[in-house]
């Protein structure tokens, strides 16, 4: 048996992050010098060492030969074209939230930082956020919001970067009313191949467009977004925590409350939380769009449940997004693996859930005989629903590159590990591929897998877009084609999931 929609770990590790010889390395870096020495930055420099720092994990803290920190989108496409002239390899960081080797960072070649690139403005009648992909973390976002009483559908975690999501999908808090974050964008300036600024809506450039809402950065590199904003001025939100002893009416409840979505307001995301020695926690964010109504009827099968603690409360959703950032551990490694589950009913959800459960906590004494404990910062593994509700926002959106049929519910997990030291990092790596692996096949086998795997929650050893559907990946590499004829981001940035 092979591992199903995966690829064997030394190559994902290549695509995700090889370098070229070190003379195309040098002449990147040269050329770049040559024409925008103002943006470019060597070891040496103050701006080198701050921004080649400034990621979300360790496992993306790379040596690039220099810095390029491009003042404007024309300034960035100026760049683009020397590179593109001189067959220099880049890498480009936005939010650097990827926590996959070599996805926004590289070796010996040139880092792109979008951090001058940091519009954050509202529309006049304050129904468009305009902004910029800088490594602003959607809590900054969020706080520009609040007093103005709106929201945008953004990362859950205020430290979550801000392009990245944006270009993955997205999945937030307000998805059952919006559909993916992406849905709610209504144009991007993009910098091209050619080193040409685009204006892209459904207008202008609606392939484009389309191919931007899952697609990455296979086409373009975005310099603003400009997305809708939500009339969101308080949220009852927080953490409902339960104790071991109630996980099998915990995993009851994911399935009772997925199977049938009905309230748009409301967004979930259970997690069963072990540590080594220790008991295992059921915790479950719950969220729900309204600032008059605590504990509503959709999540009475949780809170039936005896609580070990909760936040729960009204708040801001800056408040809230602050407070969920509260679990974000600085100076680690961490790796993240997606996949998911689809069923109609209670039964073919709950087996879903179960298998995934039982599966991962089966293979978890594998992890604690390889890893210290005291090197194991944190594992986790949670559900994220996404049913009719979010599916129809989406359609009346216009839709995107996902891929996700209507008339089913899709449950995309997360497994996550969380370590410091180096040398453990081919252990845990091996680990969760395997866990994966044996994940995959048994929801296969029960005849509830789906190939679609997350983009924001997905490993480097993972496949995206055959996940999207043949015709959908199919689309998105002939707008690849178009608009980067000679393969610029496949070839030269060999960071982050390749269409082709």
């Amino acid at each position: 048996m092979r591992l199903i929609n995966a690829l064997p770990l030394g190559l994902s590790l290549s695509l995700a992050g090889s370098s070229s010889a070190d003379s195309a390395d040098s002449a990147g870096c040269d050329a770049l010098k040559s024409g925008l020495a103002d943006s470019v930055f060597f070891p040496s420099d103050k701006v080198y060492n701050e921004e080649s720092q400034n990621f979300w994990s360790n496992t993306e803290i790379l040596s690039p030969a220099c810095v390029f920190r491009p003042a404007s989108a024309q300034q960035l496409g100026e760049g683009i074209k020397l590179l593109k002239e001189s067959h220099g390899n880049f890498a480009v960081r936005g939010g650097g939230h990827m926590g996959i080797k070599g996805a926004n960072n590289i070796d010996d070649g040139v880092l792109i930082v979008m951090s001058a690139l940091n519009t954050l403005e509202l529309s006049e009648d304050q129904s468009i956020l305009h902004l910029g992909p800088s490594y602003r973390r959607w809590t900054e976002v969020y706080s520009f919001l609040e007093p103005h009483g709106l929201g945008v559908a953004g990362g859950r975690l205020g430290p979550v970067g801000v392009p990245g999501l944006l270009l993955a999908g997205g999945v937030n808090f307000y998805g059952n009313q919006v559909g993916w974050a992406c849905d709610t964008v209504v144009s991007y300036e993009v910098v091209l191949a050619d080193g040409s600024v685009a204006e892209v809506d459904k207008d202008s450039h609606p392939d484009l467009f389309w191919a931007l809402k899952g697609g990455s950065s296979n086409f373009g590199l975005v310099t603003r977004f400009s997305l809708q904003t939500i009339k969101s001025p308080r949220v009852w939100a927080g953490s409902y925590t339960v104790a071991e002893q109630y996980i099998d009416q915990f995993l009851k409840a994911v399935a009772t409350f997925s199977a049938d979505i009905s309230d748009p307001k409301t967004h979930i995301v259970p997690a069963l939380v072990p540590s080594p020695g220790s008991e295992t926690l059921a915790s479950v964010i719950l969220f729900h769009d309204d600032d008059s109504t605590p504990f509503p009827e959709a999540f009475k099968p949780f809170t039936d449940i005896p609580v070990y603690s909760s936040t729960l409360a009204f708040k801001t959703l800056a408040q809230f997004a602050d407070e969920l950032g509260q679990m974000v551990i600085d100076g680690i490694n961490d790796v993240f693996v997606a996949g998911t589950v689809t069923g109609q009913t209670f039964d073919e959800l709950h087996r879903g859930i179960s298998i995934i459960n039982s599966t991962f906590f089966d293979r978890l004494p594998a992890l604690y005989d390889q890893i210290p404990a005291d090197n194991i910062k944190a594992i986790q593994l949670d559900w994220q629903p996404i049913g009719k509700l979010w599916m129809d926002a989406s359609a009346k959106a216009g839709g995107n590159a996902l891929g996700l049929q209507p008339g089913k519910v899709y449950l995309a997990y997360a497994e996550v590990v969380e370590w410091t030291g180096a040398e453990y990092d081919e252990a845990v790596m091996q680990w969760v591929e395997e866990t994966t692996y044996a994940i995959n096949n048994a929801t296969q086998k029960a005849g509830l897998y789906d190939p679609f795997n997350y983009m924001g929650d997905a490993a480097g050893f993972q496949s995206i877009f055959p996940g999207y559907g043949a015709g959908n990946h199919q689309r998105l590499v002939n707008v690849a084609q178009k608009y980067d004829p000679t393969a610029v981001f496949q070839n030269l940035m060999p960071g982050g999931f390749k269409v082709y």
